[in-house]
This record gives structure tokens, sequence and C-alpha cells, in this order.
């Protein structure tokens, strides 16, 4: 797995995933703007943990989740 310097995330733009429900579920945010990387996190605990990945396997993982896995 490829290592990323943590950005500065203070004033980051967080948006939801689509997919999240108005109850407030399980939901997603990533935030846009980051060069070279994807930060994400629940948005049901934004001062909890980030992950951060590259946007290069942010990509890839996006794909295969609405394409499928390549064989």
């Amino acid at each position: 797995m490829e290592r990323v310097s943590r950005p500065d995330l203070n004033g980051a733009a967080w948006r939801k995933s689509s997919y999240s429900n108005q109850e407030g579920g399980d939901c997603v945010e990533v935030a846009d703007g980051i060069p070279g990387v994807v930060p994400v996190r629940d948005s049901k605990r934004p001062d909890g943990p980030t992950l951060v990945f590259p946007v290069r396997s942010w990509a890839a993982f996006v794909d295969d989740l609405t394409t499928g896995p390549g064989l």
C-alpha cells in the first residue's frame, strides 16, 4: 500500500455520500480539493479518525464498487 503524508484538513469541504439516508444512517463523507489524496470519514463522528487514500487508489475502489472488480 502506498503511504501518503497527512494533509491539513482544517477547513476541508466535506460532502456526504449520495447513498446516505436522511435519518443520518451509515454515512461516509469525503473531502474534495485536497491535492493527491481523498480524505474519508464517518459523518456521525466528524471529529473521529480520518482515512486518507491516494487519488488513484480511491478511484480504483469506486470503480470496483460501480462496475465490479476486474478479473
